[in-house]
């Protein structure tokens, strides 16, 4: 799998509902994750998972609407090792998420960043500096992966004798 390993990843697990990703990663190894969610409800059997496998002393839990919430989860998203990003289906979320995270936050070399989507939506190669970088589809699922850009070195300029 193009997420492994987990053993001491931080992890920001967004659009998180009830968590299954984010625990799924805290149980091989994850050393914390951020779950980030809007829905009250959602939130509430989230935190009833968190506590179900005591996981809680390894997770921090945010109430924000995405993708405008993501500029609150900046030094979250710099440390990351892992993103998980599942918007609902069909819609442009998936876009305008990815986009959002390329101009709020500077990934770390080797972040992982997974899209989870409908196989039929069209989502991009690259998004600002991140870039995609393979996908694995199970039924009418399909996990996009994207990594950012490594930077440039600056070239010499070249000097007319």
């Amino acid at each position: 799998m193009m997420l492994e390993p987990w053993q001491g990843a931080r992890v920001v697990d967004l659009y998180a509902g009830s968590g299954a990703l984010g625990i799924e990663a805290l149980s091989r190894g994850a050393a914390h994750v951020d779950f980030v969610e809007q829905s009250r409800h959602a939130l509430v059997a989230l935190q009833q998972n968190l506590e179900t496998f005591d996981l809680g002393d390894r997770a921090r839990v945010w109430r924000l609407a995405l993708p405008s919430g993501l500029k609150k989860l900046c030094e979250a998203l710099e440390r990351a090792d892992v993103i998980l990003l599942d918007p609902p289906y069909g819609g442009t979320q998936a876009r305008q998420a990815l986009d959002t995270l390329d101009r709020v936050a500077t990934l770390r070399a080797g972040c992982r960043v997974a899209l989870e989507h409908h196989s039929k939506d069209v989502v991009p190669e690259s998004a600002g500096r991140l870039d995609r970088n393979g996908e694995r589809r199970y039924g009418e699922t399909q996990i996009t992966f994207y990594a950012p850009r490594a930077p440039q070195p600056p070239r010499d300029e070249e000097h007319a004798s």
